[in-house]
């Protein structure tokens, strides 16, 4: 573990408080657009499933998870495109080609149309997150690394928060307009936001360090000798190393396994809520914001914690520990809209928290072209659980006629996950060095 003299600490913080005020917010405005445009659907259901014929749960699920395997295709590529392109460039064209293929979704009249545009999503969106994931390791070490995802990644929090009453409001009020549902006004909507960001990137964001004109010489200096102080530490990989490293393969089940929680209930939250007996789709989204409100709060708390410590795994598996007893409880009590949203709130805070400290584990044994390529398998493999997740809520829930017994299965792998951590990562393979 490093010793850092006080009066540098100060500095430090200084500069590093500067560059988060520079990119964060706009990082954290583009991930509300993009989880937006990528969790929407969730609400369009309550009125899309009458308005298409054949649009059953298993349909639906299907089509919510298809997604995820056009992410899947293209996620390693885009994140290796992006490293020659610049993160201006690349960022700016993910974002513009996923607002126009969402804000197209308003015309699907068919299961195979909706099939077909949630794939071609995934491909639009592939390598924004590993994007910026692996963004972020331009400016900021390891040891200050969990802060910046946890504050990055509160946006699909506060997605939740607003987007879902927003949802809701767009479906209560916009019904009937231009003679288009409330479902396809959703979609034109929440789209039009993601073009019109994308189109502003390239104006207002830096490459790297050496490109930010706001930063002075002796800053630049700084960020660039921190960065290069941990490279020895780091793994310079073979791109063809990337898809059989054991250590990557571990990291890619367990976020496997975080984000079958995320994508498992968080498709289904607005059901689950309206299955309590709350049927307007206006409460049904201002009710959704109460477990991610809880959820922004516990993401930067056990972000926060985890930089301050050091200590990786056993917040992972607390908070994985979390999520999988509230989806337990709101199962128990699905009947109770009080005690039910207890538990989604405990769920969605477990679940959240489990993201920014587990993407600081491996960016921190990672660098090169090995980080662009690793980052992107972890995510692209990971998010597979988008597509089993939702899918295997939803046949169950066809196969049973209950919703409960599919999410036993999503408390059953955050479970798993936090068993991995303990048992197959090692101390030493987490950074220590909080200090």
């Amino acid at each position: 573990m490093s010793t850092i003299s006080p009066e540098r600490s100060v500095a430090e913080d200084t500069v590093y408080a500067k560059v988060a005020w520079r990119i964060i917010p706009l990082m954290f405005l583009c991930y509300i657009a993009a989880y937006l445009d990528r969790v929407n659907v969730g609400f369009a259901k309550l009125q899309m499933q009458s308005d298409v014929a054949g649009l059953s749960d298993t349909v639906y699920g299907l089509g919510a998870g298809i997604f995820f395997f056009g992410y899947f295709f293209f996620e390693v590529p885009s994140n290796i495109l992006m490293e020659k392109f610049g993160a201006r460039v690349w960022i700016a064209r993910i974002m513009i080609t996923w607002g126009i293929i969402s804000s197209a979704t308003l015309f699907v009249n068919s299961p195979w149309m909706f099939y077909v545009l949630r794939f071609l999503l995934g491909l639009a969106e592939a390598g924004f997150f590993p994007g910026i994931i692996l963004y972020l390791t331009y400016w900021f070490p390891s040891r200050r690394r969990g802060r910046m995802v946890a504050l990055f990644m509160t946006a699909i929090a506060l997605t939740g928060v607003v987007g879902g009453p927003l949802s809701g409001w767009i479906l209560h009020q916009f019904n009937g307009l231009a003679n288009l549902k409330g479902w396809q006004m959703l979609f034109l909507f929440e789209g039009i936001p993601s073009i019109l960001i994308g189109l502003c990137i390239p104006f207002i964001l830096n490459d790297g360090i050496r490109s930010a004109r706001w930063l002075t010489y002796e800053e630049k200096e700084l960020l660039e000798q921190n960065l290069k102080d941990e490279e020895f530490q780091k793994s310079h990989l073979s791109l063809g190393q990337i898809f059989v490293d054991h250590r990557l393969l571990l990291f890619c089940l367990v976020y496997f396994c975080c984000a079958f929680g995320l994508y498992g209930t968080g498709f289904w939250i607005p059901q689950l809520i309206k299955n309590t007996g709350v049927n307007d789709p206006l409460y049904v989204g201002l009710l959704t914001a109460i477990p991610y409100g809880f959820g922004a709060i516990a993401m930067v708390l056990f972000g926060r914690s985890s930089d301050h410590s050091g200590e990786r795994r056993w917040h992972f598996a607390t908070a994985a520990f979390l999520g999988a007893v509230g989806i337990i409880i709101s199962n128990l009590f699905r009947g109770n809209t009080l005690v039910a949203m207890i538990g989604l709130t405990v769920a969605t805070v477990g679940i959240l928290a489990t993201f920014p400290i587990f993407w600081p584990m491996p960016t921190a044994v990672l660098a090169g072209t090995a980080a662009a390529a690793g980052i992107a398998w972890i995510n692209s493999v990971g998010n597979l659980a988008g597509f089993f997740g939702p899918s295997i809520v939803g046949i169950v829930t066809d196969l049973t006629k209950r919703g409960d017994y599919g999410l036993y299965v999503v408390s059953a792998m955050l479970l798993l996950g936090a068993g991995l951590i303990l048992r197959f990562v090692p101390k030493k393979s987490v950074v220590d060095d909080a200090a």
